[in-house]
C-alpha cells in the first residue's frame, strides 16, 4: 500500500488564502521526506521509505479549472482501486467536494469529520449555489454517514442537521465529556468497510492553531484530536483530508509544524 499526497490548492468560493496553505504543506512534507533520504542513521522513517508519493495539482490558469470535480473525483477512486491511500490537502473545505463524490458511490462508507462548522447552510444570507459553506448540500449521490466531532454550531435546528450527518458531537460536549463522542467514533470506524478522516484545521482552538482565516472560539487541543485519530486509524482507513490552512495567519509556523507531525505520526502509524 503507498500513500498518495495530493497538494489540491483549491480556495474558490471560500478562503483565498487556504490555497497557499496547501501548497506550504506541500514543500514542507517534500523537506520532511527529503530530509529523511538525507540521513545516514537509521531511523523510524525507513519504514515509511519508498512508499510515499507527493503529486501537486495546479489552479494557475481559467483552463486548470475545468472539469475539476470530475477529474479530481476519477484520481481519487482510481488510487483506492488500487488499495493505495489519499491524503488530500485542499484549500478550502470546499475542496474536499471530490472526496465526499468518490465516497457517496459505496454504501459501505463512514467520514469521521472534524470541522468547527457544519457545511450545509441555509441560513437567509447564505447562497444556494455551490460555497465553502454548503458543498454537502451538492454531493454527488446519497451522502456517506458523517460523524461530525467538534462543530461549534448554534442555530442550524437538529432536525435539519440530521438529514446530513449520522451523529454529530458539539464542541461543548466534548468539554465536558468526550468519552461518547470516542466511543461513537471507534465503533463507526470498525464497523464500515471505508473510514475517511476529515479535518478543517478551523476545528482547532485558536489558541493552539492560529493559522485560519476564520477561527471559532472554544475549539479542539491537539491533543484531544489525538485521542480521537488514536481510536478511528485503522487498516479501513483509506485516507486523509486537511483543508483550511491559511500561513498568512500562522505564528512562527507553530500551526504548519502541528500538520506536519501529525502526518509524519500517521505515517509511522500506518508503516510500521
Amino acid at each position: 500500500m503507498k500513500t498518495i499526497i495530493v497538494c489540491f490548492p483549491f480556495d474558490l468560493f471560500g478562503s483565498a488564502g487556504a490555497g497557499n496553505g496547501a501548497k506550504l504543506l506541500a514543500d514542507a512534507i517534500r523537506e520532511m521526506l527529503a530530509d529523511n533520504r538525507r540521513e545516514k542513521v537509521p531511523t523510524r522513517a525507513l519504514a515509511y521509505a519508498g512508499k510515499v508519493q507527493v503529486r501537486e495539482e495546479s489552479f494557475d490558469t481559467l483552463a486548470s479549472y475545468q472539469n475539476w470535480r470530475q477529474r479530481s473525483r476519477r484520481f481519487i477512486e482510481k488510487t483506492w482501486k488500487r488499495g493505495d491511500r489519499v491524503i488530500w490537502i485542499t484549500g478550502n473545505h470546499l475542496g474536499t467536494l471530490p472526496v465526499y463524490d468518490a465516497l457517496a458511490q459505496s454504501s459501505d462508507s463512514a467520514v469521521i469529520q472534524f470541522d468547527a462548522h457544519l457545511d450545509v447552510y441555509n441560513l437567509t444570507d447564505c447562497t444556494s449555489e455551490l460555497s465553502h459553506g454548503n458543498f454537502l448540500l451538492h454531493v454527488d449521490g446519497r451522502l456517506p454517514p458523517i460523524i461530525n466531532v467538534g462543530h461549534r454550531e448554534l442555530l442550524l435546528r437538529p432536525d435539519y442537521v440530521g438529514q446530513y450527518y449520522q451523529t454529530i458531537y458539539s464542541n461543548s460536549q466534548l468539554a465536558v465529556d468526550p468519552a461518547p463522542a470516542i466511543r461513537a467514533v471507534q465503533q463507526a470506524s470498525r464497523s464500515a468497510q471505508r473510514v475517511f478522516i476529515d479535518l478543517d484545521c478551523d476545528v482547532f482552538d485558536p489558541a493552539y492553531f492560529p493559522a485560519v482565516s476564520h477561527p471559532a472560539p472554544f475549539g479542539l487541543s491537539p491533543a484531544l484530536l489525538l485521542r480521537f485519530l488514536e481510536v478511528c486509524w485503522c487498516q479501513n482507513v483509506v485516507g486523509l483530508a486537511i483543508s483550511e490552512f491559511d500561513p498568512a495567519c500562522d505564528d512562527k509556523d507553530r500551526s504548519l509544524a502541528t500538520l506536519v507531525w501529525l502526518i509524519e505520526y500517521l505515517l509511522l502509524k500506518q508503516y510500521e
